[in-house]
Formats: C-alpha cells, structure tokens, sequence
C-alpha cells in the first residue's frame, strides 16, 4: 500500500482518485485500479483506485474507532469542522466543477451550480446538528427523574449513484457527521473524483482519522461484505428500485436501520387554467437537466385535452433550442448521457411509443458519431401502455398524454408503484388542494421547477422508498433514542 497527500493529474487535468481509509489517501491493497471515461468523447481521462476485502476490513476498523472519537466530539465542534469544510469547498468549486463535467458531463454551470448547493447542504446541516434535543419528563416519583437523550446511531455504510456524485454523498455525509457518526462512503466509479474532493475538503478541515472513509470497486461486493458486517449500524442509498429492494432486505436481515431514495417516475399535471408559459419553461427546464438522468425528472406529463396540442407544440419547440455537447463547451445546455446503454434505452423507448401510435414531435435520435448525446425529446400522442409510461426513462425524454377530468389525471399519477417526486400547473387553490391530497408523491412542486433545499424533507413513497435525505427528518435515522429513569431517594 502506498501513501499520497495530493492527487496525480492526468493531461486532461483529471486527477487519478484514491482511496481514503484511516486518515490517509492510499492505493488499494494489491494496487489494482479502474478507468474513469469521459462521456463525452468515451476516452479514459484518469484512474480509480479499485477496494479489496483488504481495504473493506481496515475502513471499517477505522470507522469504528472514528466514531468512538466523533460522538464524544461536542456538536458546536463538530459544527464548526463543518463549515470550515464547506467554505474549503466553496473556494474550491471551480477545480471540483471541472472534474465533475469531464466524468459525468453536464454543463459546467451546472456541475458548479451542485458543487455550491453542497456547501448549503453541509452548512445547515451542521446548524441542525446542534439542535438534535432530548426532553425533560415530569417524573411519577419526585424522588427521581426521567429524562430522553438522542445519540448517534453508530457507523454509518452508504452507497451513491453517479448522476449526482456530490450532491448524493453530501446528504448523507452531513447528516452523519452532523449527528455524531462515522461513515464509510462507497462512492460512484463512474465519477469519481468529484466526490474525493469533497471528502478532501472535510480532511483538510481537520476531521480525525476514522471519521470518514471513501472507497470504490464492485458495487455488489461491496454492499455484500459492508451491510452485514457488526461495525455498521446504519445503511444509507440512493440508486434504482431493484437494488434498492436488494439491500433494503439484507439490511432487514441484519437488523440495519436504513434510508432508501430509489427511483421515480414523476407526473407532471397541467390542468386547463395552467400558465402554459410557466409550465413550459419550468418543466422543461427541469426535464433536460443533467441530460434528464435526475431521479425527480419529470417525465410523464399529463395534460388538460384543451391545452395538449398547444403545449405538445410549444414544449417541443423549446426542446429543440436546448443546445446538446460537450458539458465544457461555451453555451452548452444540456451534456451527454452516462454511458452508451443509455443512448440504447432511449432508442429502444421511442421505438417502442412510435410503434405503439406516439409520435416524435422533438428529438428522438442520437446526436453525433462520438461520445453518448441523445436529442432532447418529446414525445406525443403517447398511450399509457407504451414501455415509456411505465418505466422511467432516466433520459432526456418527456412524453404527453391528455386528459378530459383532474380525477382521471390524479388516477394516472397514482397507477404506478412509483412515488417519489410530482409537478403540478394550475391557478385554482381547489385544483392545487385535490393534487397536493391526492396525489402519491414525498416530493410535490406546484407552479414551479424542483427546488430540493436542504432544509426541506427529501424523500418517496411506495416503490419510491422511505426516509429523508433533506430537513430535520434527514438527521432522525442516524439518531437513537434512550429513556433515561433515575431513582435519587
């Protein structure tokens, strides 16, 4: 195993990424590695450091002695890192955007834009940690008292995606560290380096040795070995449904509380009295983000019939002025998609509305000979048993379907086992109130984009999963409580 204090830079000026156990970066046991690729143009632009059963087994000694240290760290303490942390990383955003774009490729604006909501998702987090209370209980002997304390949970095990490397690990990270746990992060070999530099940030901050461990390799393996192991007491992941089903039930065997943020499908309702101006430069502004690989993407747009033909038209109108490539390139809007399957689903989804009577009225087609762009498309006329309404995209794809009562739209929203995130259009407070009841959703936006602040709850319903990466609620699970009664007669 060897040893380094600063990444190695390939001639892209991306950093090869190491691993970071026990307070030093290293390279995995046995020194194998991985290639990280540009989606852009699918060149390797650096290397990854590949975790052994070796490795696992010191992270997690080191994650148990870190804890011991961290929870007996005052919260004001562990606050105060955090922010140092966060400002580290503020002053270092435009070096961390960078590599983020070229690993992951959405448009340098908005992989700064994600850097810097990081910075607020650490600093409120950390405020909040100094409000995690216990209560006083009047006593039924006065002779005594009765008191509740809240206590971190233990070492934490959490699993990240690629679509948003920072974004995904600082919730989790944040919440454990504000709370008072130590954690292991197994973060995306996709993109890799964009998450090392936040975890760099917190080391230089002066975060002791333990507290936090940054590890890649096989997923699987990884989540196989970590989850059943006696040292982890708490499993966090964000990622698809079926993996999610999959560690959920091997954290249930083992007794491991977790928070699961899996897949969604998410509606978007535009009733008649819509402000189609709104609608249209919210929605569409939402779905091309990161290329439309957002878990809260909208995606199933469910439209009054008076207004389809008028929105299908304008929305499409507006997806054809989304300029596609390089997320580097001056004036790009929407980057390429992760990797070549995804260019193959999206293929195999318009195929498939088309055939079944849709029809393309932006897009649809791949982009370019080199690297993975797909057209920013929309989709109309599309029936409800075509593969795109049932299966989330996880594309720069948006489909249409009208319909004549707001029961009807509410019923189609609801049909599938999805629940994370809906959109709503309207201007009348009974359409808003029957949507905000009614439909089954942990996330809900009306008359506006998605704005996942940190201190709002950040979470899905049914298939969608449970738990919250936003708001007081993120900090709950790494939290135990203990009734204390105490006999002073």
């Amino acid at each position: 195993m060897t040893t380094a204090t600063a990444p190695q830079t390939t001639a892209t000026g991306y950093p090869d990424t190491q691993l970071f156990i026990d307070g030093q970066w290293c390279d995995a046991e046995g020194g194998k590695t991985m290639g990280v690729f540009n989606p852009a143009t699918g060149q390797e632009i650096g290397r990854l450091a590949h975790a052994s059963r070796a490795d696992l087994d010191r992270a997690l000694a080191a994650a148990q002695k870190g804890f011991e240290t961290w929870r007996a760290t005052p919260a004001h303490e562990r606050a105060a890192l955090m922010r140092k942390a966060a400002q580290l990383f503020r002053e270092r955003a435009d070096a961390t955007a960078r590599h983020l774009t070229l690993e992951q490729g959405k448009p340098l604006a908005e992989a700064k834009g994600e850097v810097l909501a990081a910075c607020d998702v650490i600093d409120w987090m950390a405020a909040e940690g100094q409000r995690v209370y216990g209560r006083i209980v009047p006593p039924r002997d006065l002779r005594g008292t009765a008191h509740v304390i809240r206590q971190p949970v233990g070492p934490v095990a959490a699993f990240t995606p690629w679509n948003f490397p920072v974004n995904q690990v600082v919730r989790k990270l944040s919440a454990a560290l504000a709370t008072g746990c130590s954690i292991i992060v197994k973060a995306p070999e996709e993109t890799p380096a964009s998450p090392a530099a936040l975890i760099r940030a917190f080391v230089d901050a002066g975060v002791p040795a333990g507290v936090v461990q940054l590890v890649y390799g096989v997923p699987a393996e990884i989540s196989e070995y970590l989850i059943p192991h006696p040292v982890i007491r708490k499993i966090t992941f964000t990622g698809s449904t079926p993996v999610g089903k999959q560690l959920a039930a091997l954290a249930g065997q083992h007794m491991k509380r977790a928070t699961m943020e899996l897949g969604g499908h998410a509606p978007v309702i535009v009733c008649e009295d819509a402000d189609i101006d709104l609608a249209i430069k919210a929605a569409a502004g939402a779905k091309f983000r990161n290329a439309g690989q957002v878990c809260i993407s909208p995606t199933r747009f469910l439209v009054a019939k008076p207004i389809a033909a008028e929105f299908t038209k304008r929305f499409a109108a507006q997806a054809e002025k989304t300029t596609v490539g390089d997320g580097l390139a001056e004036g790009t809007r929407m980057g390429p998609l992760a990797n070549a399957r995804r260019v193959t689903a999206m293929q195999a989804l318009t195929d498939d509305a088309v055939k079944r009577g849709g029809t393309v009225a932006a897009g649809g087609k791949k982009v370019g000979d080199a690297g993975n762009f797909w057209a920013p498309t929309v989709l109309a006329d599309v029936p409800l048993d075509a593969d795109v309404f049932n299966h989330e995209p996880f594309g720069p794809m948006a489909v249409v379907h009208a319909f004549d009562t707001l029961d009807q739209a509410l019923h189609e929203a609801n049909r599938l086992p999805f629940g994370l995130a809906g959109y709503a259009f309207t201007q009348s407070l009974k359409n808003a109130h029957q949507i905000s009841q009614q439909l089954e959703v942990g996330l809900l936006w009306i008359n506006q984009p998605a704005a996942a602040w940190p201190e709002l709850p950040f979470g899905g319903v049914k298939d969608s999963g449970y738990g919250s990466e936003g708001g007081p609620e993120a900090l709950e699970a790494y939290l135990t409580t203990k009734s204390v009664s105490t006999f002073c007669g």
